[in-house]
């Protein structure tokens, strides 16, 4: 028997070569690039257009620019720049299976794509966590719909940890490890085979958000019905205090008529006993 040795780094050589061979002939030919060509048209079109009229009509409609419409348009802004940049730089990578852009515009790219998508997410649980404030502390929140500030930097900061998540490691992630293991004709992050990393990305980018958002959307759904309960309480009240009212007032009456007749019935036995003593007495 021959010995044969395990050498981790020539196994996943051979991966990322066997998925770039597959990856060159994942092109499209024919018909099916023409269908998917005009499908990511429409789609660009779409979310352009579309992100575009809400990003108009808050800088049109001054009523709109308040601390709750600002997170708004932040997501709209992240989402124009996905459909007016990260897509269409994308859509010949996808169709014909090779990056032809040069690894320079590759980073920026991953950077900007990572970092948009990243953003989005985030932007979602902040106007959740906007929405429950608006719902679990009404006055205060109301009172500061005029401070565009606090939502300035609730902005700032989203953006920040969108650029920490992912930016540093697409930028430096071949330095730290001394080599890239992204061929010239394609495009992906260099941690892509680094499970470790994106296991911890994906809690913090994923998880976290899905728990933050159904926790803030499960605390408003309580929260109105706790209050439309009450208010049920309160609008039956005053016709349950008349009922209870009249209620108590038949009873009192009911006990003031039986006491009366029974009262009756005593004095006209006496008498009858009264009568009959005098008859007998009288014999």
């Amino acid at each position: 028997m021959g010995n044969h040795h395990y050498d981790p780094n020539m196994t996943r050589e051979h991966t990322v070569s066997n998925w770039t061979a597959v990856r060159r002939d994942a092109g499209f030919e024919g018909p099916a690039l023409a269908l998917l060509s005009v499908m990511m048209v429409i789609l660009i079109t779409v979310i352009v257009c579309g992100n575009a009229l809400v990003i108009v009509a808050f800088k049109m409609d001054k009523s709109l620019r308040k601390q709750s419409n600002y997170f708004l348009l932040n997501l709209a802004i992240s989402d124009f720049l996905v459909g007016g940049f990260c897509i269409p730089v994308y859509m010949p990578y996808v169709l014909t299976g090779k990056w032809m852009l040069g690894k320079g515009l590759c980073k920026l790219w991953l950077v900007v794509d990572y970092l948009l998508c990243t953003a989005s997410v985030f932007n979602i649980v902040l106007i959740s966590y906007d929405r429950y404030l608006s719902v679990t502390k009404a006055v205060s929140y109301r009172a500061k719909q005029g401070m565009a500030h606090f939502a300035v930097v609730k902005i700032a900061v989203v953006w920040i940890l969108a650029f920490l998540l992912y930016g540093p490691a697409i930028l430096f992630w071949e330095q730290l490890t001394g080599k890239s293991r992204v061929p010239d004709d394609e495009c992906f992050a260099e941690f892509y085979y680094t499970w470790h990393f994106l296991l911890s990305a994906s809690a913090v980018e994923f998880f976290s958000p899905f728990l933050s958002v159904a926790f803030f959307n499960i605390s408003i759904y309580l929260n109105i019905r706790q209050r439309r309960l009450g208010s049920k309480k309160e609008s039956c009240s005053p016709k349950c205090q008349d009922a209870a009212n009249l209620y108590g007032e038949k009873t009192r009456m009911s006990v003031r008529i039986y006491w009366n007749s029974m009262t009756l019935k005593k004095k006209s036995a006496a008498v009858h006993v009264f009568e009959n003593y005098t008859v007998i007495v009288s014999k």
